[in-house]
């Protein structure tokens, strides 16, 4: 009887692993059939920013490059506002098919502590695919304020919150630039935020304020033509376009770095297959004319691979979390 009763349920779970096992290889094969389609329409691309700004320009750039390889249209969906969030949220709830993709970009790392009750989590609700670029920022002065890192944190210690800088904004990366300079570096400064780089720049150069953080394409004009002297980068390595200009890190503060960046993000749930041909369609983009046109501008091109990126922006929300708190940093 126990005889009969044990080859039952060796035979019955048999039927079971089979079915379950023929179950998986069903799904798999759909997969991979889906993938093999993919893409089957255009693909948005969202980007938190309006239209003709830089990160705009690499949205553009690299979706008209990946729209050749993937053999359809991507589209560039602009939906700027709310640091970021607008547009994370959009693609967060969107069909995850690989026809949605995010630009994701410095912001949706320290949003996790800007926007403490968005429901959204960069790190948890998207797939990461690849890092497309990386901009470092370029501590500026006017003219006469001072000419090496050393003597500006020297005259700032000697006089604190005297001297004035400019951000973009409250919590963008100019701005939290300099507050892990300052943190780092025990000096005071007085913060004047505007609404956008533009207008910041343009009270530099007039003498409104003493310095700023600043991409380094946004400066570069004025730094060559002696408007504006350059004292570090933010970068952990110096820039080709300004190779003169020493790093934050090897003017005493090892281990500095403070960039603007941006990649490829898919919502959660987004098939593996499709994130890996995203994936492989970037890696060629990146490796095109999309690098020249980048680095002719300062920017560094990067394409990493999706645990590397994924584990970049867990780091960049992590980092840039302890900076915001410790400086009380709240969005505009």
């Amino acid at each position: 009887m126990s005889c009969t009763i044990s080859c039952g349920i060796r035979r019955r779970d048999i039927l079971v692993a089979g079915a379950v096992l023929m179950a998986c290889v069903g799904l798999s094969m759909h997969a991979h059939a889906q993938a093999a389609d993919f893409p089957t329409r255009p693909i948005q691309l969202v980007v938190a920013a309006p239209a003709g700004g830089p990160s705009d320009a690499v949205a553009r750039m690299l979706a008209e490059d990946m729209a050749k390889m993937l053999g359809q249209a991507v589209i560039v969906d602009n939906k700027p506002g709310a640091g970021g969030a607008i547009a994370a949220d959009a693609v967060a709830r969107a069909a995850p098919d690989g026809h949605t993709l995010l630009l994701s970009w410095i912001g949706n790392a320290t949003n996790q502590t800007l926007l403490p009750r968005q429901a959204l989590d960069i790190n948890r609700d998207f797939l990461h695919i690849t890092q497309v670029v990386s901009g470092a920022n370029v501590l500026v002065a006017r003219p006469g304020v001072a000419g090496s890192l050393r003597e500006l944190l020297l005259l700032a210690k000697a006089q604190p919150a005297k001297l004035s800088y400019a951000s973009a904004g409250n919590g963008s990366s100019g701005h939290l630039a300099m507050e892990m300079l300052k943190q780092r570096a025990g000096v005071s400064l007085v913060h004047i935020p505007y609404r956008g780089g533009a207008l910041a720049l343009n009270d530099l150069l007039g003498g409104q304020v003493d310095l700023m953080f600043l991409n380094q394409d946004a400066v570069m004009p004025y730094v060559r033509s002696g408007r504006l002297v350059a004292l570090a980068i933010s970068s952990s390595a110096r820039n080709a376009q300004l190779a003169e200009v020493p790093t934050v890190a090897e003017s005493g503060f090892p281990g500095f770095e403070a960039t603007a960046w941006a990649g490829l993000s898919a919502p959660r749930g987004t098939p593996d297959a499709m994130v890996q041909r995203l994936h492989a369609a970037a890696l060629k983009v990146l490796q095109g004319p999309f690098r020249t046109k980048q680095e002719a501008i300062g920017a560094q091109v990067v394409g990493s691979t999706p645990a590397q990126y994924a584990a970049f922006v867990r780091s960049e929300t992590d980092k840039w979390a302890v900076v915001i708190k410790t400086a009380g940093i709240r969005p505009d």
